[in-house]
């Protein structure tokens, strides 16, 4: 190859290797941790059909959107922990105003600690 055709090869190369690079590769979605994958489960199956995690979107029950942080200001003395905990095991004991008293109550028995613990820690991640 002549000395005069080699520097515009250089720069063509160059040329395609930044418009074949130049593209973005989407960004993954995040994979979940096994207890939040299996949170995730537990709630789409038990919860979803009556509950949304979006803002001002009633189905049923009222919308988990933000129960991390709004549940630990409803019941003195109860952080967000301990509240989704007893509405799940024991839902008569906070009701939402403005909403009846329709959550299974056999729901704490027909789930497992382990898929109660994880849907917590789901909704807690929310």
């Amino acid at each position: 190859m002549s000395k005069r055709i080699l520097p515009w090869v250089a720069i063509a190369m160059a040329g395609l290797l930044t418009a074949c690079g130049g593209a973005a590769e989407p960004t993954p979605a995040p994979t979940l941790d096994p207890e939040m994958a299996r949170g995730k489960r537990v709630f789409e199956a038990n919860c979803g059909a009556c509950h949304s995690l979006v803002p001002d979107t009633v189905l049923v029950g009222p919308s988990l959107a933000d129960i991390n942080t709004r549940a630990a200001t409803l019941v003195d003395g109860l952080d967000a922990r301990a509240y989704i905990y007893t509405s799940i095991m024991r839902p008569d004991d906070y009701l939402v105003d403005g909403f009846q008293n329709l959550m299974p109550s056999t729901l704490a028995k027909s789930l497992s600690g382990e898929d109660i613990d994880a849907v917590v820690a789901y909704l807690l991640a929310q």
